[in-house]
């Protein structure tokens, strides 16, 4: 018998084609170090309100340790369609036009599955989550990025994204505010875009995690402009805005047929989102004060603080005007964004990831997430002002 049987052989191609995350490959090398601050997690250090937490306690003294339908609790959608149309100014039926999902990510992911044919063009713009590339070739689709430019805001524009449209785009996927640039987009922006949209014929899917903490401007949805409701997945969460990232839940809403090929996917592998996460959701969107609240305004404080730290240090740092990240360019250092990052963390303990990691686009670049306590953001920029101080000095 033969014994030449080799586990790696057996791996499918896409998933051969896909690298390890950057921001993963960046945090081992930070595992174990003593005295790190870390900017790198995008996660709030906030604890989830204690009313939400209540509920969840309380779903489980009551036994609620069930299956729910595939859809999602009724109750949870009823609430979430009166939040998006309410908040978003687009109105979804409950029975047939939302899914509750395992967070935004798996919401992403059965989007994708649903509607891509092999050889599909995807089309994105970069620096963004890192998820998006991987997620469309796991679909056997073809990512065709989009580069945002740090002086255009890290908005993406209409005529760019019309340079990459070829007889075999499909589909546009939109993350605004953006992770890692805090881009925003401005309604005019997006009616150009959705003109684009339907004049190609494109699907949008249009991730709005960071929709709740927009600090400058009105936020729009792109599914709210004129005819783009039934061209558009509307993605949505508790993670960000109600500090809920471990409960894992998320939303899609769109047309009813888009909605039910992602059910159909949803209920082959996660079946449906924890009965006790959907209580917690339920209780976040019927009682709370409003998501962000005061937590936004900390965010708000803290991103004024290292914006100007970083340009006063010489890292030129466009103002982000949503999400809670920084992206302060290092270029001027003369250093990748990966040398720069590995020497930060190695010489002056301060984490933050290289911004290469979310695209080529990012090159140059450090995201520094700002969800983390003032104080500790003041020591990591006194250590960084020291860091660039000794590199301008080496290098003088």
């Amino acid at each position: 018998m033969s014994n030449d049987f080799k586990p790696g052989d057996v791996v499918a191609q896409q998933v051969q084609r896909i690298p390890r995350s950057g921001i993963r490959e960046f945090f081992d090398l930070v595992q174990g170090r003593r005295d790190v601050i870390s900017l790198g997690v995008g996660e709030p250090d906030f604890v989830t309100p204690w009313h939400i937490r209540e509920a969840a306690i309380y779903s489980l003294e009551r036994g609620r340790t069930s299956y729910t339908s595939n859809l999602g609790l009724p109750r949870l959608r009823e609430a979430i369609s009166e939040y998006v149309s309410s908040t978003f100014g687009v109105r979804y039926d409950s029975e047939s036009e939302i899914l509750v999902s395992v967070g935004v990510s798996e919401a992403l992911d059965i989007a994708l599955r649903a509607i891509i044919n092999p050889g599909d063009e995807i089309i994105y713009h970069e620096p963004c989550y890192v998820s998006y590339a991987p997620g469309i070739l796991l679909a056997h689709g073809v990512p065709v990025r989009v580069p945002c430019l740090a002086e255009d805001g890290f908005a993406v524009t209409a005529e760019a994204i019309e340079r990459a449209i070829t007889s075999k785009s499909k589909a546009l996927v939109l993350n605004f505010p953006t992770n890692p640039t805090g881009g925003t987009m401005t309604r005019e922006a997006l009616l150009k875009i959705a003109g684009l949209a339907k004049r190609h014929n494109l699907l949008v899917i249009t991730d709005e995690i960071y929709s709740e903490l927009t600090f400058e401007g009105e936020h729009i949805s792109i599914a709210s402009l004129p005819g783009m409701a039934e061209r558009t997945i509307f993605l949505h969460g508790f993670s960000k805005a109600y500090a809920m990232t471990g409960f894992r839940i998320g939303y899609a809403c769109g047309p009813a047929e888009l909605i039910d090929a992602m059910m159909r996917i949803h209920q082959y592998s996660m079946l449906c989102a924890s009965i006790v996460s959907q209580d917690a959701a339920i209780e976040a969107l019927e009682n709370g004060a409003g998501p962000a609240g005061e937590m936004k305004e900390q965010f708000r404080l803290r991103r004024n603080y290292i914006v100007d730290a970083y340009n006063a240090m010489g890292l030129d740092c466009h103002f982000p005007r949503g999400s809670f990240y920084a992206f302060p360019s290092v270029q001027s250092t003369g250093l990748s964004s990966s040398e720069f990052a590995s020497r930060l963390v190695t010489e002056e303990n301060v984490a933050c990831v290289p911004g290469n990691a979310f695209g080529e686009p990012g090159e140059g670049f450090l995201r520094c997430c700002f969800a983390t306590g003032l104080e500790q953001i003041k020591l990591a920029c006194e250590r960084t002002g020291r860091f660039v101080k000794n590199l301008n000095k080496a290098g003088a």
